[in-house]
C-alpha cells in the first residue's frame, strides 16, 4: 500500500510530457516487441516441429552412418546440413540440442548451429531477392560457412561434450516415447516433444524478444547510425545493430538493404554474417544448451572473425 501511495505522490509530480514520453516509448516497446516474437514464432515452431521428428525417427546408428566424426569432415558436413533445414537461429536450437542427444559430433552440431540460418533456403531466397544473386548473397553464404566450420573445428578439441552441453533438463522426453510401433503413434509422439519444446524455448524467446525491444526503444540508434566513416567503426556498429535489432535471419535481408549507401559493403556483410548466427534471443537460448564457458566461445569468435572479415571487405570494397 505504501508503495502505491509513494507511487502515486511521485507520478502527481512529473509533468504531462514526461507521461507522453512514456506511453510513446511504451507504443514502441509493444510494437517492436510484437514484430520480433511474430516474426520469429514460425520459425521456433518448424524447428521444435523437426526436433520431435528426430527423436522420434532417427537413432543412433543413423546418425553414425550420416555424420562423420572425423572433426574436418564432421564441421564441414554439419555446416551443409544447413541447406537442408529450412529453420532460423530461433528454431535451430531446439533441433541441434536433439542432434546432440542422438549423437551427433561436437564439431557438426557447432557448425550446423552457426551455419543453418543464413544457409538454409529461405534465407538464400530472401536475400537474393534483396540484393539480386550476386557478390553480397555468394559473400554472405562463404563466410557464413567459413566461420561456422572454424567454430565447429575450435570444439572438436573438446573430447567430452559433457563439458560443452549443459546437462538435460527434460530426460523423461527420453524414455516416455520410445516405445510407439505404428506411424501414428509416432507422429504423436513427434508432436508431443515438439509442443513440450515449443513451450520450455519459447519462454527463452519471449525473454529475448524483450531485451531487443527494450534496447530498441531506450537507445538512441541515429548516435550509433551516424557513424558511417573508416574501415573499422561502421563493422564495430553494424555488428553491434546485429545483436541490438535481433532480427529473423529470413527477412534481415531487407533491413540491412536500407543501410546500403550509407554504410560499406564489408559493414553490411558483417551484419548479415553476425547476426543470424549471435543476437540477444540466440544468446538466451544459447545459455539453455551449453554450459557459460561454450557460450561465449559461440558469441566470441563469429564476432572476431565477423569483425576481420568486414574490415578486410572495407579495404577490398571501400
Amino acid at each position: 500500500m505504501a508503495v502505491v501511495v509513494l507511487l502515486l505522490v511521485v507520478s502527481s509530480m512529473l509533468p504531462v510530457s514526461v507521461f507522453t514520453w512514456l506511453w510513446d516509448r511504451l507504443n514502441v516497446f509493444a510494437t517492436v516487441f510484437l514484430g520480433i516474437f511474430v516474426e520469429a514464432v514460425p520459425y521456433l515452431l518448424l524447428g521444435t516441429l523437426a526436433s520431435g521428428l528426430v527423436e522420434i525417427f532417427l537413432d543412433r546408428d543413423q546418425m553414425s552412418k550420416w555424420v562423420s566424426h572425423r572433426p574436418v569432415a564432421a564441421a564441414v558436413g554439419g555446416a551443409f546440413m544447413g541447406m537442408i533445414f529450412p529453420v532460423c537461429e530461433c528454431g535451430v536450437v531446439p533441433l541441434t540440442r536433439r542432434l546432440f542427444h542422438k549423437g551427433m559430433p561436437l564439431s557438426a552440431g557447432i557448425a550446423f548451429l552457426l551455419a543453418a540460418p543464413v544457409l538454409n533456403p529461405i534465407v538464400v531466397l530472401s536475400t537474393a531477392a534483396a540484393f539480386g544473386w550476386g557478390q553480397m548473397l555468394f559473400w554472405r553464404m562463404a563466410v557464413s560457412l567459413v566461420i561456422a566450420v572454424v567454430v565447429g573445428l575450435v570444439f572438436s578439441v573438446e573430447k567430452d561434450a559433457a563439458n560443452v552441453l549443459r546437462p538435460v533438463m527434460t530426460m523423461e522426453h527420453e524414455h516416455q516415447h520410445d516405445l510407439p510401433k505404428t506411424f501414428a503413434e509416432k507422429i504423436r509422439a513427434a508432436l508431443l516433444i515438439a509442443a513440450d519444446e515449443f513451450f520450455e524455448m519459447g519462454r527463452y524467446l519471449i525473454i529475448g524478444a524483450a531485451l531487443a525491444a527494450g534496447l530498441q526503444t531506450f537507445v538512441a540508434q541515429s548516435v550509433l547510425l551516424s557513424i558511417s566513416s573508416g574501415p573499422v567503426l561502421p563493422v564495430l556498429v553494424m555488428l553491434g545493430l546485429a545483436v541490438l535489432l535481433s532480427i529473423c535471419s529470413t527477412v534481415d535481408a531487407f533491413v540491412a538493404l536500407g543501410f546500403i549507401g550509407t554504410f560499406s559493403f564489408g559493414s553490411v556483410l558483417s551484419f548479415l554474417v553476425f547476426g543470424p548466427m549471435v543476437d540477444i534471443k540466440s544468446i538466451i537460448m544459447y545459455s539453455q544448451v551449453f554450459r557459460k564457458r561454450a557460450v561465449s566461445y559461440l558469441v566470441i569468435i563469429p564476432f572476431l572473425m565477423s569483425l576481420l572479415a568486414g574490415i578486410l571487405f572495407n579495404f577490398v570494397r571501400p
